[in-house]
């Protein structure tokens, strides 16, 4: 085969690449809008289309054949070390986007202001204890007229109900009172 079909064809195929190096070429002229992992793939991109088509025109122009081959490798060898440093790049971007999204999802506690589980946890524990004292005292009264049974288990588990009702007003009252922080400017 002649390296004019070999030329002709590999020009063929560096035109039909347009669809890549066109718009690698946007991301680079965009310059500080693009991140720099992006822009190192473009950079990568186009030098590998470049190389094809540096290589179609060798194909033409050279009468030897390890002429456009050395091009070939050379480009190759440029495109896949822009490639490796825009992978590398685009890790480094992950990590320090990570560090800053772990940053602002940490909340900071208003100073003087106890943590919102804890309170839940005190108004549970207490309301658990003080229904089991109820049920204790009920039973340790002794056994009266049939309907005792009914208030031993009534009466703690009123209890207990009433200390889960103010667990459950605190957790909303607590998240009324955050979400207006926000919105308050500081």
């Amino acid at each position: 085969m002649s390296q004019a079909v070999v030329a002709l064809g590999l020009a063929a195929v560096t035109a039909s690449g347009c669809v890549w190096y066109v718009p690698a070429l946007a991301d680079l002229r965009a310059r500080a809008d693009r991140p720099v992992s992006r822009r190192a793939a473009a950079a990568a991109c186009l030098s590998g289309w470049s190389t094809a088509g540096i290589v179609a025109v060798l194909l033409l122009v050279a009468e030897a054949w390890w002429i456009p081959s050395a091009a070939a490798v050379a480009g190759a060898a440029l495109t896949a070390a822009l490639r490796v440093g825009a992978a590398v790049q685009r890790r480094r971007e992950m990590r320090e986007a990570a560090r800053h999204w772990a940053e602002l999802s940490r909340q900071v506690p208003r100073p003087g202001a106890r943590p919102s589980r804890t309170v839940v946890a005190v108004l549970l524990g207490a309301g658990l204890a003080a229904g089991s004292a109820t049920a204790i005292l009920r039973v340790a009264a002794g056994p009266g007229n049939g309907t005792d049974w009914l208030a031993a288990a009534a009466v703690p588990a009123a209890v207990v109900g009433l200390f889960l009702t103010l667990a459950i007003a605190h957790t909303r009252t607590a998240g009324r009172g955050a979400a207006d922080d926000t919105r308050r400017p500081r």
